[in-house]
C-alpha cells in the first residue's frame, strides 16, 4: 500500500504543504465569481442579484477573526491540532458543494446563495487554521518565501476553480462541475492533510478524560480568550496613529475592484464571449496577477512600500477608466439581455484592460499587506493582522454588492468610472500609516481616540441610523447597499460598547448596561428574518436601540478612559 508522506517533515514538504492548503482557499473562490456568476448570468440573473451573490461569498472571510479563539481552544490530541480542524473543514466544504447539485437554479438562487455562504464559512475556519499551522510549523528561515507561494497557491486555486471548471464544463455540465471542485479539494485532503503529522504539544490523554476536560472547561477557555482578544484588539487598533488609521485605510478599496469582481464576468457574458474565451481570459489575467504579486513586493522592498503602492494603485485605475471610454463610446451603457449581437471590439477591450488591470492588482497585493504589518503591534499580531485583513475582505463585499446595483441603474461607464475614483481614496491615507518610533501598545493619544470613536459612533447610531430604520423603504433599489453600511456599523458599535465592559475604570451597573446594549444592537441586524407581519415593529424597535446605542456612546465619549495606558508591548 502507497504510503504518503507527511510533507510537514522537510523544508521543501513544508512550503509545498502550504502552497497545495492555499490552493484549496482559491479555488472555491475562482468557482463562485467565475464560473457560477458567468452561469448565472447566461441565465439572466441580473447583475445586481449577481453581485450581491459574490458579495455574500466574501462575508465570513470579513469576521474570520471571531473564528480564532475557537480554534486555539478545541483541539485533538490525537489527530493534530491545527490539521483536525483543517481535515474537518475541508471534508465539509465538498459535502456543501456536493449539496448544490440538488439546488434548481436560477428559482433557487437565495437557497444555492445560502449554502455557498455556509461553504465558504467552512473555508474561512480552515484559513485561520492553515495561518495557525503556518507559524508553528514554519521555520524562520522559510517563511518569506513560503508566504509568496501561499498567495501563488491562492492564485491558482482561483484558476482551478473559475478556468478550469469553465473548461470542463462543456463535458460535465454545470451541475457536473460542483463535482469537480469539491474532487479538486478532497485530492488535496488525501495527499496532504491524512498523512500530514502535526508536533504533539501535550502527552495524549485517555479520551473520556479529554471530552470530559472540553465539556468543563472549553467554553469558559473560549469565554476567556475572546474576552482577551477584544481587549487586546481594542487597545491595539487605537494605541497608536497608525494602528488607528489602518483601520479605515482596510475598509476603503484596494484599488480599483470591478475587473476582478463579477462585473467583469456579467460584462464578458453580455459581450457575447463563450465559456472557453471566459476561462482564457481568467487564466491569463489570475496568472498575471500571481506573477506579479511577487514582483511587487520585490520592487517596494527597495523602492519603498507607500511610494510603490501609490503607483501600483494608479495602474489600477488606468484601466478600469480605459474600459469605461470604450463602452461609452460604443454606446454600451446599460446591462442588455444574453444573447444579443457579438461585440468583438468590446470584447478585445476588455481582455487587454483585464490583463493589464491585474498587473497593477498583483503588484499592489504584497506591498499593500506589508503596510498593514507595519502598523501592527507584534504583541497582538495575529489579532491586528487577521482582524486589518478581514475588514479588507468587507470591503470587496460592499464593492461587490453597489458596482451590481449601480450597473443596473447607472450603467456600466459610469460604475467602472465610479469605481476607479473611488479606488484612489484610500491614497489619502497613505502618509499617516507608518509605526511608531516607539513600540506602544497604548500611546499618549489612545484615550483621546476612544473618546473621538466613541462620539462619532454616537452620532452615526443616533443621527444616522435610528432615523434611517424609522422611515426606510426596503423597495429601494439601493437598500442593499445602505444595508451593508448599517451592518458595519452595529457591528462596530456593538465591538466598542463590548470593550468598555472591559475596562475597570467604568463602574458595575456600567458595564452591565453597555454588554446588554451590544447585544441589542447585534440583534437589530436580525430584524431582516422576522416575518413580513413584524418587520415594521422590528424597525420600530431597532430604531429606539440605536438611539438609546447612540446616547450611550456619546455618553462614553465624554467620559476619561484612563484604562488606556501608555505601555510597552
Amino acid at each position: 500500500m502507497l504510503r504518503l508522506p507527511n510533507l510537514l517533515a522537510t523544508p521543501r514538504g513544508r512550503l509545498s504543504a502550504f502552497f497545495l492548503l492555499y490552493v484549496t482557499e482559491g479555488i472555491p473562490l475562482g468557482f463562485a465569481i467565475t464560473a457560477v456568476a458567468s452561469q448565472l448570468r447566461r441565465m439572466d440573473v441580473g447583475p445586481a442579484a449577481i453581485g450581491a451573490f459574490v458579495a455574500s461569498f466574501y462575508l465570513p472571510w470579513a469576521f474570520k477573526w471571531a473564528f480564532g479563539p475557537v480554534v486555539d481552544v478545541f483541539r485533538s490530541q490525537r489527530f493534530g491540532h491545527r490539521r483536525a480542524w483543517i481535515f474537518a473543514m475541508q471534508l465539509l466544504m465538498a459535502a456543501t458543494l456536493l449539496a448544490l447539485i440538488w439546488v434548481p437554479l436560477p428559482v433557487g438562487l437565495a437557497l444555492f446563495t445560502a449554502v455557498l455562504l455556509v461553504h465558504n464559512t467552512f473555508a474561512a475556519v480552515q484559513d485561520v487554521a492553515i495561518d495557525a499551522l503556518a507559524v508553528n510549523a514554519l521555520r524562520e528561515n522559510e517563511t518569506g518565501l513560503a508566504n509568496g507561494l501561499m498567495f501563488a497557491g491562492a492564485m491558482l486555486g482561483q484558476a482551478i476553480g473559475g478556468s478550469g471548471v469553465l473548461f470542463l464544463m462543456p463535458y460535465t455540465g454545470f451541475q457536473g462541475s460542483f463535482v469537480l471542485v469539491a474532487l479538486a479539494i478532497l485530492t488535496v485532503t488525501w495527499l496532504v492533510v491524512w498523512p500530514m503529522k502535526e508536533a504533539v504539544i501535550a502527552q495524549l490523554k485517555p479520551a473520556a478524560e479529554q471530552a470530559a476536560e472540553i465539556v468543563g472547561t472549553g467554553w469558559r477557555s473560549v469565554g476567556a480568550q475572546m474576552q482577551q482578544f477584544a481587549q487586546e484588539a481594542f487597545q491595539s487598533f487605537l494605541g497608536s496613529r497608525g494602528a488607528f488609521v489602518g483601520v479605515f485605510f482596510s475598509l476603503l478599496p484596494a484599488g480599483a475592484m470591478a475587473l476582478s469582481l463579477a462585473l467583469q464576468s456579467n460584462l464578458a457574458v453580455e459581450l457575447g464571449m463563450s465559456n472557453a474565451e471566459v476561462a482564457w481570459l481568467t487564466l491569463v489575467s489570475t496568472l498575471t496577477s500571481g506573477l506579479c504579486m511577487v514582483v511587487g513586493g520585490w520592487i517596494s522592498d527597495r523602492l519603498g512600500k507607500r511610494r510603490t503602492l501609490t503607483v501600483y494603485v494608479l495602474l489600477m485605475s488606468l484601466p478600469v477608466l480605459a474600459m469605461a471610454w470604450a463602452l461609452h463610446q460604443a454606446g454600451y451603457v446599460m446591462p442588455r439581455d444574453v444573447g444579443d449581437v457579438r461585440q468583438d471590439a468590446l470584447i478585445e477591450w476588455l481582455w487587454w484592460t483585464t490583463v493589464a488591470y491585474n498587473v497593477g492588482m498583483g503588484l499592489m497585493y504584497g506591498t499593500r499587506s506589508a503596510i498593514m504589518m507595519d502598523v501592527t503591534n507584534p504583541r497582538v499580531a495575529g489579532t491586528q493582522f487577521t482582524a486589518y485583513m478581514a475588514m479588507s475582505n468587507l470591503a470587496i463585499a460592499f464593492a461587490a454588492t453597489w458596482q451590481g446595483q449601480a450597473a443596473e441603474s447607472l450603467g456600466y461607464p459610469m460604475t467602472l468610472t465610479m469605481d476607479a475614483v473611488l479606488g484612489l481614496s484610500s491614497l489619502l491615507l497613505l502618509p499617516w500609516l507608518y509605526k511608531s518610533r516607539e513600540a506602544l501598545l497604548c500611546d499618549a493619544r489612545a484615550a483621546g481616540r476612544a473618546r473621538t470613536s466613541a462620539l462619532v459612533l454616537g452620532a452615526l447610531l443616533g443621527l444616522a441610523l435610528a432615523p434611517y430604520l424609522w422611515v426606510h423603504d426596503d423597495a429601494n433599489p439601493w437598500a442593499g447597499v445602505i444595508n451593508t453600511v448599517l451592518t458595519l456599523c452595529l457591528v462596530v458599535a456593538a465591538l466598542f460598547l463590548y470593550a468598555a465592559t472591559l475596562l475597570q475604570q467604568h463602574s458595575a451597573a456600567l458595564r452591565r448596561w453597555c454588554l446588554c446594549l451590544a447585544l441589542a444592537l447585534l440583534a437589530v441586524y436580525l430584524r431582516k428574518f422576522v416575518p413580513e407581519s413584524w418587520s415594521a415593529l422590528a424597525d420600530q424597535l431597532g430604531a429606539l436601540v440605536c438611539a438609546v446605542g447612540g446616547l450611550t456612546l456619546t455618553g462614553l465619549g465624554v467620559r476619561a478612559w484612563t484604562g488606556l495606558q501608555t505601555s510597552q508591548p
